[in-house]
């Protein structure tokens, strides 16, 4: 068409408005693309088919019919109902300027709508005044879907990596850091603007472990749960692991993502469970997670890396393929069935193990939790199903099967009770491990925590609007370094780390948070059961200093010589030193009787059958009970060895005990009995021996002593309470 400057105003040539008037509303049909005309007051005069078609209706033409455009309904782009006064058309013919581009929403009679992209231009007569207009428009609903999904991908990608509850950061192949997630900068406690843009060594303790990272992934290795120490900005060390893998651009190492997850709390509490924390390392590094999202017949949407190296195809050979290709035929149906009844919304989840194939043909062995993320009418849109590698756990689980349930039960999802809340703090996933740790299946819906109760370390009650949760909602903040304790509705207690963390959308509103539940259970009772010890070892150690002190002080008073005293009392501490071997071998526990008795009297006598009878009820004593008897039976053998029974080949010993049960507990009677020896004769003082004897027996234990210097031989009968616990 021709400008309007280029006609001249008297050349007798019909208009531009004219001659489409003139031609009809036929030739507008041959027009490719959805066309209508208006006069100057904006009164419809012509349109084509496919203005009809998209429309959805018949317009009427000339005055008293439909005015500006023929559409049934028109909206904003937002929804926002638009007069048709104020619509493009309108615009362009009060205002006398050309429209480029404008979209609208129109809707049709039936109900359904798109979004119309619409280029108007002004008609004018030779001398310039607008005769009318043109509307040249088209469909682009399919051009905004696409374009929504990306800013949506784009959205979520921006969201997960900024508010991670794990801290995350990118380094280039120089080892610059190139950004940071809120996360990694809370944990060091570095700004933006102090973190980003310098070299990852600064912060780095350990300068061969960085050397050491930076050449593994240049390399192409991937580093999983790395061990490494970092330098917080008040000077404190954190011990994170780190698991990273390098992008390479055109074979060139391009940069790194990293993971950062702070361990020192773990580090510092579990040093002396070395063991324990070796075993769970390994189940981290050997750890291997897939996430993908899938259809309603079980597409493939979405993969991750992971998922891709675990099955050894691309991203673009899974994108191609449901999640059935690669599963085994021996699995499928199982697979089908439920993945079909949890897109009916028969279930909101499930657990699989089952068998799968690399494209190598090589099988695999995978844990599936599959999960659904639906519309608010109860659409289902997409289920998440994340794929763990347990091959290995496969082939050993015979032998380790205990050790398998826990790292089955640990990755079937997350390792942690985790669970999620919208921005008005009610609950809207959470994990099993969540179930395991409050004891109770939470409802979505609840506020703020999954737990039953909440307490305060000191005990008090926690209101769970008062909760780390509900605070980091309410001050759209995370909280770190708080513990808490959850009381399950069995009235066992939890004690806990939580990290509650807020989420925001690409705009920056508060739509939620995240919180990840820490047991630590076992970091407090190992805490108390060192304090326990300590207290145990402090006690033990002033009760031995006693005895050896009392040993000491007897004996040198009632020995004939030096060398006489030094021989009794390394006697006696010898058989001290027997009664600690014994205790120390049963961990200063109950010990059984029997064994006692042997363990003291053989030594002495030696193996000889039929000269020594050693019987009585089973029974077990404590530490304490133990030490007393250790010492009474020592000194009755040394006198039996030196003087009595013991002393000729003919003589005889016989030890024998019983226990009857007391309504206050046990009455332990012991009877020693030495026959066959030289003859007896009463003393004419009571020796150091029989006062140790007494003191025993009378003092420590609160029983009855009896010692008779017979001319057969020595009887000693001693008797005393003890308590009946045998657990």
């Amino acid at each position: 068409m021709l400008n309007v400057d280029e006609f001249s105003t008297d050349s007798g040539q019909p208009t531009e408005y004219e001659s489409l008037i003139t031609r009809g509303p036929h030739s507008l049909d041959a027009i490719p693309g959805a066309i209508y005309l208006c006069d100057r007051n904006g009164w419809l005069v012509s349109f084509n088919s496919e203005a009809v078609s998209l429309w959805g209706r018949t317009p009427a033409l000339g005055e008293n019919g439909d005015r500006f455009c023929g559409s049934y309904r028109l909206y904003t782009t937002n929804g926002t109902p638009l007069a048709v006064d104020e619509c493009p058309m309108a615009s362009t013919l009060i205002k006398g300027l050309n429209s480029r581009n404008q979209e609208v929403l129109i809707e049709r009679p039936d109900g359904s709508r798109f979004v119309a992209l619409m280029n108007i231009r002004t008609l004018r007569d030779q001398r310039g005044e607008i005769q009318g207009a043109i509307n040249c428009f088209q469909d682009v609903s399919a051009h905004h879907a696409i374009a929504e999904e990306l800013r949506r991908q784009a959205s979520d990608l921006e969201d997960f990596f900024e508010n991670s509850a794990v801290g995350l950061h990118i380094v280039s192949g120089e080892g610059i850091i190139l950004r940071a997630n809120k996360a990694e900068l809370s944990l060091l406690g570095y700004s933006p603007n102090e973190y980003i843009g310098r070299h990852i060594t600064d912060f780095h303790v350990d300068e061969p472990v960085i050397g050491d990272i930076l050449n593994k992934l240049s390399s192409g290795d991937c580093l999983k749960s790395y061990p490494a120490r970092l330098r917080a900005k008040d000077g404190t060390i954190k011990h994170v692991a780190i698991t990273s893998n390098g992008r390479f651009e055109d074979g060139k190492f391009f940069n790194t993502r990293c993971f950062t997850v702070d361990v020192t709390r773990v580090h510092e509490a579990e040093v002396e469970r070395q063991e324990s924390d070796d075993r769970l390392a390994a189940t981290y590094e050997a750890a291997t997670i897939g996430i993908a999202e899938a259809g309603e017949d079980g597409r493939l949407l979405r993969v991750n890396d992971a998922l891709c190296t675990m099955l050894g195809r691309s991203r673009e050979q899974l994108l191609a393929m449901t999640f059935f290709d690669y599963t085994h035929p021996d699995s499928v149906e199982q697979d089908r069935e439920l993945y079909a009844r949890q897109v009916a919304g028969n279930l909101d989840n499930y657990v699989l193990r089952k068998r799968a194939m690399k494209l190598d043909g090589q099988p695999l062995y995978l844990d599936i939790h599959s999960s659904s993320v639906r519309a608010p009418d109860g659409r289902f849109r997409y289920g998440v199903r994340v794929i763990q590698d347990v091959t290995l756990a496969r082939k050993t689980e015979n032998r380790l099967r205990e050790s398998e349930r826990h790292m089955r039960n640990l990755l079937e999802a997350l390792p942690a009770a985790t669970y999620t809340t919208d921005a008005e703090g009610c609950i809207t996933f959470y994990n099993r491990a969540a179930v395991e740790l409050s004891g109770r299946t939470p409802q979505l819906g609840e506020l703020w925590c999954v737990t039953w109760k909440l307490f305060n370390t000191d005990g008090s009650y926690l209101p769970h609007d008062q909760c780390p949760m509900a605070v980091a909602l309410k001050e759209n903040r995370p909280i770190r370094g708080v513990e808490a304790i959850a009381e399950r509705p069995d009235g066992t207690r939890v004690p806990f780390t939580p990290y509650p963390t807020p989420l925001h959308d690409a705009d920056g509103n508060l739509v939620g948070a995240i919180n990840m539940l820490v047991d630590i259970t076992e970091r407090k009772q190992a805490e108390e059961r060192q304090k326990n010890l300590i207290d145990e070892l402090n006690h033990r150690v002033k009760n031995t200093l006693t005895t050896v002190q009392s040993l000491a002080a007897q004996t040198a008073r009632n020995a004939k010589d030096a060398n006489d005293g030094y021989t009794r009392f390394e006697a006696r501490l010898l058989a001290l030193s027997r009664a600690h071997d014994l205790l120390t071998k049963r961990h200063w526990g109950l010990t059984p009787l029997d064994l006692l008795a042997h363990e003291v009297l053989m030594p002495i006598f030696g193996q000889e059958p039929g000269r020594v009878v050693i019987t009585g009820d089973a029974f077990n004593v404590d530490s304490r009970v133990a030490l007393n008897l250790t010492m009474t039976l020592n000194e009755l053998a040394i006198n039996a060895l030196k003087y009595g029974a013991m002393s000729t080949e003919r003589g005889t010993l016989s030890v024998r005990w019983s226990v009857q049960p007391k309504p206050n507990g046990a009455l332990l009677s012991l009877d020693w009995r030495e026959q066959g020896g030289p003859p007896v004769f009463t003393p004419e003082r009571e020796g150091l021996g029989s006062r140790l004897m007494k003191r025993c027996i009378e003092r420590d234990l609160g029983g009855s002593f009896e010692l008779d210097f017979s001319r057969e031989g020595v009887r000693c009968r001693f008797s005393f309470t003890l308590a009946w616990d045998q657990s």
